[in-house]
């Protein structure tokens, strides 16, 4: 049958133009178009159902969050700390109190923030593997953490500062990937306003990210191994540097970004059949595109601030979140990224503590999970280049 042809399918498809071109006539498919003519066409369970599953293993993956670790608490104790509770062991109270449920939080948090930060960039840029710091934001964190780690002269500084402030070594190091984070995000907000092209501020992206990382790399190349060490560990990513005293900052700022970008749905629909297509549609390109980027930035940003930089999961949530919704539309994408990207992120931590007292890092396991994920994407979109 030609692609053209109206179909049901391609009428139940959500935004798509049922002839398969922009008002000037001109094909508007891309690899998009064709997962979402395959996926609303596939049969299962209903929507609404595979929500409730997701819902499902978001509850029991933070439970388990709150009793797995080096000490074992049981369920039931979990559930009376978390509910008001005082009548359990002084330990566990303790140990889920001030170490777990910090830790839980800024994981399911982390990850929903970056699995909808991917979802917007692999929208915007049209491309399958970009991920929330193909903008160089995790470069520009790595920049300022390094300049307080490994720059001598700044690192004295900065800490005799901070401590007059009352700032500790640890926030000293999360205010300073921020404010890195923050410089990236200037420049390519004011990028934005003179660069018209999606894929030209792509690449502007990645090349302020090889800029940054060069400094970075000299900082390195000066420093003493224990300072390298540091830096190195900050690199890792982790979600249990993360205090109650951070979750005051770190929680209004996320949860915020994330409700603000429920809110694109249907801009990011739009976006799926090519940005021409969308300015016919009376969407304003420039406004939209500097909300996404501002809201892939500050997401991203923050997760990088408090917990280092955090691989995979922005590349991994979108395209898992598809695969079990079994939809394109953004209505249902936004918020399945939010349960999918917080169970697995929260997933992963929990793997890494299962061994015994030692902590893997949370980035190998999150590769294990996502590596595979980037493999069958690269192996499909082939096939699908080839189809067409």
């Amino acid at each position: 049958m030609n692609s053209h042809q109206k179909t049901p399918q391609n009428l139940e498809a959500p935004g798509r133009d049922v002839r398969g071109q922009d008002g000037r006539g001109r094909d508007v498919r891309d690899h998009r178009d064709v997962r979402s003519r395959q996926t609303q066409g596939r049969r299962g369970l209903p929507l609404p159902v595979r929500f409730t599953i997701l819902a499902a293993i978001f509850v029991a993956v933070t439970l388990a969050g709150l009793a797995l670790g080096s000490v074992n608490i049981p369920i039931g104790d979990v559930m009376t700390i978390i509910s008001g509770g005082t009548d359990v062991d002084s330990v566990s109270l303790t140990i889920v109190q001030d170490v777990r449920e910090p830790r839980t939080i800024t994981a399911l948090l982390v990850g929903a923030a970056l699995g909808i930060a991917g979802l917007e960039m692999q929208t915007l840029f049209r491309n399958p593997l970009a991920d929330p710091y193909v903008l160089g934001i995790s470069s520009g964190a790595s920049l300022g953490v390094a300049l307080v780690v490994l720059g001598t002269a700044s690192s004295a500084g900065a800490a005799s500062f901070a401590s007059g402030l009352g700032i500790g070594p640890d926030l000293l190091v999360m205010v300073a990937a921020a404010l890195g984070a923050a410089v990236v995000l200037l420049i390519v907000m004011l990028a934005g306003r003179f660069i018209h092209s999606s894929t030209i501020l792509l690449l502007l992206g990645v090349m302020i990210g090889y800029f940054v990382s060069s400094g970075v790399t000299v900082l390195l190349s000066r420093a003493s191994p224990e300072l390298i060490a540091q830096y190195t560990r900050w690199q890792f990513g982790s979600y249990h540097g993360v205090t109650w005293q951070n979750l005051r900052v770190m929680v209004p700022i996320m949860v915020v970004m994330i409700l603000a970008s429920l809110l694109l749905a249907k801009p990011l629909n739009a976006l799926l059949l090519g940005e021409r297509y969308a300015q016919t549609m009376g969407m304003n390109l420039k406004v939209v595109r500097t909300l996404l980027v501002a809201s892939t930035a500050i997401l991203a940003g923050a997760a990088t601030a408090f917990c280092g930089p955090i691989s995979f999961l922005g590349i991994a949530i979108p395209h898992l979140t598809r695969g079990v919704l079994g939809t394109a539309d953004h209505r249902h994408l936004l918020p399945g990224c939010i349960l999918t990207g917080g169970s697995l992120a929260l997933m992963a931590d929990i793997l890494a503590q299962l061994p015994g007292d030692d902590v893997l890092p949370v980035n190998a396991v999150n590769a294990v999970f996502g590596a595979p994920v980037v493999m069958v994407i690269l192996v499909r979109w082939y096939r699908e280049a080839e189809a067409t």
